[in-house]
Formats: C-alpha cells, sequence, structure tokens
C-alpha cells in the first residue's frame, strides 16, 4: 500500500482542451442537487452559523449545520421556510432519536443528515441510520467519519448514501496525539484507499492547506471535500474576534475540544487563531476558479475528468511517477 499525503503528491498535467479556464464545469451532484463546487465548510461552531448556512443555500453551495447547542426542528423549519433546503447534523445519543421523531411528528423532513461522531465505524451509528431511513426515508444520509475500506463497505450496506473519510487530519484536531489512531499524515492515501470500495459518494474530511489539496482529493476519489480551517477567520466567521499585536484574528477550535466541550473530558481538539482573512463569498469564488484551473491543467472540461491524470509520489519508499493503467 502507498502511503502519502497531499504535500508528498503532484498531479501531472495533459493537454489542454480548452480556449479558457473558465470553460470548465466546477459543478458535482450530491443526492437530488448539484452544486457549484465539490466543498463544504466544515460542520464546526467556529466556521458554520444559520446566517453563513442560509447564504451558502441561496448561492449554490452544499454546506452542513453543526450538531452542537441548536435545535434542529426549529433551525429545519426556518431554512425550508426561507425556501432552502434543510442539511443538519447528529449524533447518536437518545436527544438525537428524540430530534428525529419531532421532525417527524411536526411534518418536517431536512434533505441532507450528517451522522457526526468520531469513529463513525460503530454499532450506534448502524443503528442511528437505520432509524433515519424508516423515520425519514428520503432524507439523503450521510455517515462518518471513518478511516478504513472496511467501514465505507459496512456504512454503506447499513444504508449511507454517503460516507465521511477521515480521522483525526484536521488542523485543530489531535486525535493522534492523543489516542494513536487516525489518518493524519496519510489522509489523500486514506481516501484512495477507501474510496476503491466505496460505490456511493465519500467525503473526504480534513488535512486540507490549500485549494490545490482539492483537486488531488477529487484525483483520489472524493465527490466531496469537507474544509475547517480555510473557512475559519472570514469575517462572517462565528468563532470570537480577538486582536493580538494590532493584527485580528478568529478563535477556531475542534468539536472535540474543551472549548467546544465545555468540560475537559475525552479531549481531542484544540483552540488555534486563524488570522481574518476578508469575505467568505471571495474565498469560494476563489477556490472554484482555482478548481477551474485544476480542470485545464488535467485536460478535461468536468470536474471528474481531474481522476483522469497520472500523478507523482515526491520522496520516501513510493517515490516516483505512478500512470493509469
Amino acid at each position: 500500500m502507498e502511503i502519502f499525503d497531499y504535500d508528498n503528491i503532484l498531479l501531472l498535467p495533459r493537454k489542454c482542451r480548452v480556449a479558457s479556464r473558465s470553460e470548465c464545469d466546477t459543478s458535482v451532484e450530491l443526492g437530488s442537487r448539484s452544486f457549484r463546487i465539490p466543498v463544504v465548510p466544515s460542520n464546526m461552531k467556529t466556521v458554520v452559523d444559520e446566517k453563513i448556512c442560509t447564504w451558502l443555500a441561496h448561492n449554490g453551495y452544499f454546506y452542513a449545520m453543526h450538531r452542537f447547542g441548536l435545535d434542529n426542528v426549529r433551525f429545519v423549519r426556518d431554512m425550508q421556510a426561507k425556501g432552502c433546503y434543510a442539511s443538519i447534523s447528529l449524533g447518536v445519543k437518545r436527544s438525537d432519536y428524540d430530534t428525529v421523531d419531532a421532525l417527524v411528528a411536526q411534518g418536517l423532513a431536512p434533505e441532507y443528515v450528517s451522522i457526526d461522531i468520531a469513529h463513525g465505524h460503530a454499532d450506534s451509528v448502524r443503528n442511528m441510520i437505520e432509524h433515519l431511513k424508516a423515520r425519514l426515508p428520503r432524507a439523503f444520509v450521510i455517515a462518518g467519519n471513518v478511516a478504513t475500506p472496511e467501514a465505507v463497505i459496512d456504512l454503506e450496506n447499513w444504508g449511507a448514501d454517503a460516507t465521511k473519510v477521515g480521522v483525526g487530519p484536521g488542523k485543530v484536531c489531535i486525535t493522534q496525539l492523543k489516542t494513536g489512531f487516525g489518518t493524519g499524515g496519510w489522509q489523500l492515501s486514506a481516501l484512495k484507499w477507501c474510496a476503491r470500495v466505496a460505490t456511493r459518494p465519500i467525503i473526504a474530511d480534513g488535512g486540507i492547506r490549500s485549494h490545490g489539496d482539492i483537486a488531488k482529493s477529487i484525483r483520489f476519489g472524493a465527490s466531496m471535500v469537507m474544509i475547517g480551517s480555510l473557512f475559519a477567520g472570514h469575517e462572517e466567521s462565528p468563532g470570537q474576534t480577538v486582536e493580538v499585536g494590532g493584527a485580528r484574528f478568529k478563535e477556531y477550535y475542534g468539536s472535540a475540544s474543551d472549548y467546544n466541550k465545555g468540560e475537559y473530558r475525552h479531549v481531542e481538539g484544540k483552540r488555534i487563531l486563524e488570522p481574518v482573512k476578508g469575505r467568505l463569498a471571495d474565498t469560494l469564488v476563489e477556490m472554484e476558479q482555482d478548481l477551474q484551473s485544476s480542470i485545464s491543467y488535467a485536460g478535461g472540461k468536468r470536474l471528474m475528468d481531474v481522476r483522469k491524470v497520472n500523478y507523482v509520489i515526491l520522496g520516501g519508499d513510493n517515490a516516483g511517477e505512478h500512470l493509469l493503467m
């Protein structure tokens, strides 16, 4: 098995087939909807809030609202009343089952539900998938997070419509330091490994440090890429603004941090400060343009053409050119 991460990989260009990279189509389908780019901000308290989710939905982007301290029933009602699709996150506790039952009782049905726990290859996730499929059969269910082909196969067999791959590679995640487990340092390789067995969409979650990493994720099997740190720190971001030495920062912390939990118990996340980046809309436009450039370098016109390119691994035992056969 090849072991590598984003920094170890470069994609190899093919003959360009477009007169302008603006011709390239970056859109992707997930469930019954099409979105402008294959990118979704992480469902974390310092990354998204209701205002950001509303803007994303109105402007053709995918979102997943976080699940912390949130009234999901009210959120679904409000989003759909505004003409937006509803995309929520749930855990696997009794209160999450109660949320599903309350949605059904009030005649509400979110279009997307993410089962969002740190170790998603678990019977508790299987039980929640079964409950969602029985009670909200039209919802597109995303389940995770997982790190192995075995887990992807199980989640798909249990009924998940998409799986989220990535355990601990995020910038504010310390899972590998605390537990010795995870995909930190080899997330892209883990994605490739899992994509080989997947028959449904994979969302690559964590480890993205630059826009080029989005194209690499698509190349190795992702349909969508979940990103935290690149979206944290915008003017609109819900994290607290902090000034240090005359520069402005936004706080960004992991969902498994004590800052999010409110207590120091089973902590696998930390808090950092992200420099204020400007407007979220500008970052999304830049991501789309950079991805158009990636498609043009791939000799393609559509997003999935990126999957056809060869690549090189830089350094290490796996170094060399890897050709599509």
